[in-house]
């Protein structure tokens, strides 16, 4: 029966393995804020999906889909409004997925264009919607998120950071649980370890490079690595299969690209996070890089 309505994907299916844990710990952090916004996007993003892809090109919609509400679901505030959130989910596969043919054909990460486009549509919602962590989200007060306190020179405890019990997005701040997702798909063969490492690697030297230069702007380099959305983005959207480059040399260049656009918004730009501009950047980029670190065919 559900093959009926939905293609299957075992590498798919991986990537939704490893964000379970991530949900569960979500789910503990801000309990039924993260249920109310999960049953506004994954039925949402699925029927926008199957809909259209049954009245334009007769096809049944894939698990990749659920990847993509996933992935934007994580990447929200915990505070923001449903309608916003449906705006979001609505655009990233319509916009972002759907109008350039369906699975495997989209040039960018659906989940980082939804999440830009209500960025940039609703800034206040989507850079004040940051709450305190733990125990359900119950009694929750709002707070700064480690990296807007980082932006303002102030200093941060690295022990909420490591532990994951701090503001932030959804899904960004359990960075054991993300580095052990990301090792599980190196392991599986579901995401490149190149383009992971590599877009943290950049990441970390021209945050060091900054900081060591004494730049005004510049973050630590370890309280930066840990904080706002870097790893989360760097295991699940920069290594997305369809819009990351395939060719190893293409797959580090474009890590560096994510990586250092990424710490470079975050420094000099009015954008507190860069994570989703360095992706962006890096998809449209992707084809191009295959095809200059290909192998030229003899004449």
């Amino acid at each position: 029966m559900l093959e009926n309505v939905l293609q299957k994907q075992k590498v798919m299916r991986r990537v939704l393995l490893s964000l379970l844990p991530i949900f569960l710990f979500a789910g503990y952090l801000y309990g039924f804020r993260l249920l109310i916004l999960a049953a506004v996007v994954f039925p949402a993003g699925f029927l926008c999906e199957f809909l259209f892809e049954k009245f334009t090109r007769k096809k049944n919609a894939t698990e990749a889909v659920f990847v993509t509400c996933s992935l934007y679901l994580l990447s929200l505030p915990p505070d923001l409004p449903w309608w916003i959130a449906l705006i979001g989910i609505v655009f990233a596969v319509m916009v972002g997925k759907e109008i350039f043919g369906g699975f495997g054909r989209n040039i960018f990460n659906p989940a980082i264009a939804g999440r830009l486009f209500i960025y940039i549509t609703f800034p206040a919602f989507m850079t004040e919607g940051w709450i305190s962590a733990g125990n359900f989200g119950i009694d929750a007060v709002t707070l700064a998120t480690p990296l807007h306190e980082l932006r303002m020179g102030s200093g941060i405890d690295l022990i909420p950071m490591i532990t994951g019990i701090r503001p932030g997005s959804f899904g960004e701040s359990q960075i054991i649980l993300i580095l052990l997702a990301g090792i599980y798909l190196i392991a599986t063969k579901s995401a490149s370890w190149i383009t992971m490492l590599s877009t943290i690697l950049s990441g970390i030297l021209l945050t060091f490079v900054l900081d060591l230069l004494n730049v005004p702007v510049a973050q630590g380099t370890l309280p930066a690595l840990l904080s706002g959305s870097f790893l989360f983005v760097a295991v699940f959207m920069a290594t997305d299969p369809v819009t990351s480059p395939k060719k190893p040399l293409a797959q580090m260049l474009f890590g560096i690209i994510v990586g250092g656009t990424t710490v470079l918004i975050r420094s000099f730009s009015l954008f507190t996070e860069g994570t989703g501009f360095g992706v962006f950047l890096g998809n449209t980029f992707a084809s191009l890089l295959d095809e200059i670190t290909g192998k030229r065919k003899k004449k």
